[in-house]
């Protein structure tokens, strides 16, 4: 047993018994190489026991070295529906509900104890013993359409409304069968059905034109499937951020300024809002108060 939760174990008579299981990503089990996802808690006691916490990193940065095109969305819509399936059964048999939830890249490890001073104190020191990457160690950059992506996901969870949103939506529900396109997120206060979709504009200008190109039929396709108007919002870097204006401008910033521009107003042309991820603060916040949380 790792020796800081040994000396947590003999210190102290406040604590409570508890067990946890590691969640680790295995994209092949034959080189059985694996990255630390998440943690499972529980209390071990049966009587007042209350649902098993789960929690997954916010940080995708080492799934991503270890298998480039892994899915980190679907990671994610992983950990929200574990949390609605221990919610709903709190004492039912944790392996089952695993069983049913989790996909074949992720394993289980077996159970743990651990002596916790509370479940929220104990799943922070778990997730920072065995999950998160030490303070020394490099890893790449999130860039692109992943850093935007991380950072819609921090202020939706900062406002608590994450695990009300739809993820990955399914272009095609609305278009035609085939369309590939996967809306990030999206929900529904009333009248009108609100998506939002991380576009990088660091690499070019491709993502704003396949966005653009799809607008017309998702829009159509709301209004005849979910009898609501719907507002797409296209999520993108500050052009500072890029190097494109300001003191932090390259000497080839004017001409990638002009493609920044053409992405905006090609997006915008198609009746898309653009905003930028300085503004998600702002877009969470609407979205606690009209999803009422």
């Amino acid at each position: 047993m790792n020796c800081e939760l040994t000396k947590e174990m003999n210190s102290g008579n406040h604590r409570r018994e508890c067990k946890f299981h590691l969640l680790r990503y295995v994209p092949d089990v034959v080189r059985n190489e694996y990255v630390h996802i998440g943690v499972i808690l529980r209390e071990s006691a049966a009587a007042d026991r209350e649902a098993p916490v789960v929690r997954f990193t916010r940080d995708w940065r080492r799934v991503r070295c270890l298998d480039p095109d892994a899915d980190t969305a679907l990671l994610e819509g992983m950990e929200g529906e574990l949390r609605r399936r221990f919610q709903a059964e709190p004492d039912g048999n944790l392996m089952g509900l695993l069983s049913e939830s989790l996909s074949l890249g992720v394993q289980m490890t077996e159970a743990k104890a651990y002596l916790a001073e509370s479940i929220p104190a104990g799943v922070e020191e778990l997730m920072r013993l065995y999950v998160e990457p030490p303070p020394r160690e490099k890893i790449p950059r999130l860039a692109g359409r992943a850093a935007i992506q991380a950072r819609m996901r921090t202020e939706f969870e900062r406002a608590g409304v994450w695990d009300l949103l739809r993820k990955r939506i399914a272009a095609s529900e609305y278009t035609r069968p085939g369309d590939p396109l996967r809306i990030d997120a999206g929900y529904r206060p009333n009248g009108v059905i609100r998506m939002f979709h991380a576009v990088s504009l660091e690499p070019g200008v491709e993502m704003a034109k396949v966005l653009a190109f799809s607008a017309a039929g998702l829009r159509a396709g709301v209004e005849r499937v979910e009898k609501a108007q719907l507002e797409l919002t296209a999520l993108i870097e500050p052009a500072a951020r890029l190097g494109l204006s300001g003191m932090g401008a390259t000497p080839e910033a004017p001409e990638r300024l002009e493609m920044y521009r053409f992405g905006v107003e090609t997006m915008e042309e198609h009746q898309i809002r653009v905003l930028t991820t300085e503004d998600l603060g702002r877009v969470a916040e609407t979205a606690r108060r009209e999803l009422r949380v």
